[in-house]
């Protein structure tokens, strides 16, 4: 590939980086700052006591407090109870402006008047009359996570907060709290870029392999004195990764990780926007989609892109449907890396047949009927039948079969199969977009399968699977 011409990412249509949002999520800093809340229930004492947390002083007007308010007005100083009814220019300065009330007429004016001050304001389960909402929160400040569903359903949200709560330690507070002052500490050091990502790096492999310990002095002084006495490589990496196939709860926790690391991303047609989405904000995104009969990206283009990519000092994640080393022509790249000197690793994905199986609910291998699962693909270089299949293995009635790319060749591969001995009968299933919302199955004995694939027209990705093992799911 000729670096001086043109690159792919200006020659293809841009891929977004985010999805459309209901609502932009913030971190608003409201410490030092005054909230003033209209209403005395519980609602705006549970939103007083937050404010409060985030260290807001609080004005609450409420003319029937409830119990619980007056209670956190007892207890807490920042809160200040007035015992009226709100008056507009109790808003003029108000950093937030905070409504419970029932009355539409009311939260028409309360909206008016706060505007008129300047305030964003939050009327009380009337997202209509919102500016922002409050989102449910998974606390290990400074480390906030906040689950919102822009009023769609706030027991959907608890929902999402209760699993998000089991799966990060109370220790994650003290990683978070370290991070800050390790970000001061860091700065005199004179680390480049490159070293104080690749402490940031290792920070967050050592905070998420810690368990429930909390970071320890000599944690910083590892991670500081192994940046300053070896230097980073100026030659980035390459990252095979196999995104799975297409269903992104299917992507590997190393995967994610992976994908947050990245610089740049080198994605195919095979790699949904919902994967795509789960790269690091800043990574650049680049369309390498080869496509049949099309304006394409080469191999060769691939390869190269990547490895210039790398010696530039980026991590390229060379993101691949499926499982990098299942037809995914990663011998080539990792040969380019290695001839040119760059680091490259393969994080393995799910591969469509294992996915496959477990959508028509099946095992691949069975300990009396397929003692064997093989892969084959059914397309050669010229996009054909590939020459030198080995049909005596393809016609083993005691294997199971899974062939990728084969929907094209179907005809002639099911008419060759039968020829060389295979049963008309054996069970049979192709699976269109496996794991995605639009996925069918067409199932037939093998004999019949080109014809019932013809009257359904896949245009998506298919793969087939053939042996006695598919007997279930072909029924």
């Amino acid at each position: 590939m000729n670096l001086d011409e043109p690159k792919p990412e200006e020659t293809v249509a841009a891929q977004d980086a985010i999805g459309p949002l209901a609502t932009l999520p913030l971190a608003f800093r409201v410490a030092g700052r005054t909230a003033v809340i209209a209403g005395g229930g519980d609602g705006a004492a549970w939103k007083a006591e937050l404010l409060v947390a985030a260290g807001a002083s609080v004005v609450v007007f409420a003319t029937k407090p409830s119990r619980k308010l007056i209670e956190l007005a007892a207890r807490r100083p920042a809160v200040r109870l007035e015992p009226r009814a709100w008056r507009p220019d109790d808003l003029t300065g108000a950093s937030l402006a905070i409504l419970e009330a029932e009355d539409q007429n009311e939260a028409r004016a309360f909206r008016a008047a706060a505007q008129a001050a300047g305030a964003p304001v939050n009327v009380v389960d009337k997202p209509e009359f919102c500016d922002f909402s409050f989102a449910t929160l998974v606390n290990r400040s400074p480390l906030v996570v906040a689950v919102a569903t822009d009023g769609a359903s706030p027991v959907f949200g608890q929902a999402i907060r209760a699993r998000i709560e089991a799966l990060l330690p109370a220790s994650f507070a003290d990683w978070a709290a370290a991070a800050r002052d390790w970000r001061r500490r860091l700065a005199p050091l004179g680390l480049d870029f490159r070293q104080r990502r690749h402490f940031w790096e290792r920070f967050v492999d050592l905070a998420l392999a810690s368990g429930e310990r909390a970071p320890e002095p000599e944690d910083f002084r590892r991670l500081a004195d192994a940046e300053a006495d070896s230097a980073v490589p100026k030659t980035g990496r390459i990252l095979l990764v196999g995104g799975g196939p297409g269903d992104p709860d299917l992507l590997t926790l190393k995967a994610v990780r992976a994908l947050q690391t990245a610089d740049v991303v080198l994605y195919d047609d095979l790699a949904p926007p919902r994967v795509l989405e789960m790269a690091r904000r800043e990574a650049r995104r680049i369309d390498v989609g080869k496509r049949g009969g099309r304006e394409s990206t080469s191999q060769a283009e691939i390869s190269a892109l990547a490895v210039a990519l790398a010696l530039e000092g980026k991590t390229v994640v060379r993101l691949k449907g499926g499982d990098p080393s299942v037809f995914g022509r990663a011998n080539e790249e990792i040969a380019a890396a290695r001839a040119a000197g760059v680091p490259i690793a393969i994080v393995p994905g799910v591969t469509a047949a294992t996915a496959a199986a477990a959508e028509l609910g099946v095992s691949l291998s069975d300990r009396l009927l397929a003692r064997r699962v093989q892969f084959v693909t059914a397309r050669g270089q010229d996009g054909r039948l590939p020459q030198g299949l080995q049909w005596a293995a393809m016609v083993d009635p005691d294997v199971t079969t899974c062939v990728y790319m084969g929907v094209r060749a179907l005809p002639e591969l099911t008419a060759r199969l039968i020829a060389e001995g295979l049963d008309g009968d054996t069970p049979a299933v192709v699976v269109e977009n496996v794991s995605l919302a639009g996925s069918r199955r067409f199932a037939a004995p093998i004999r019949l399968l080109p014809e019932r694939v013809a009257e359904a027209r896949p245009t998506g990705p298919c793969l087939l699977i053939y042996g006695r093992a598919l007997a279930g799911a072909a029924a």
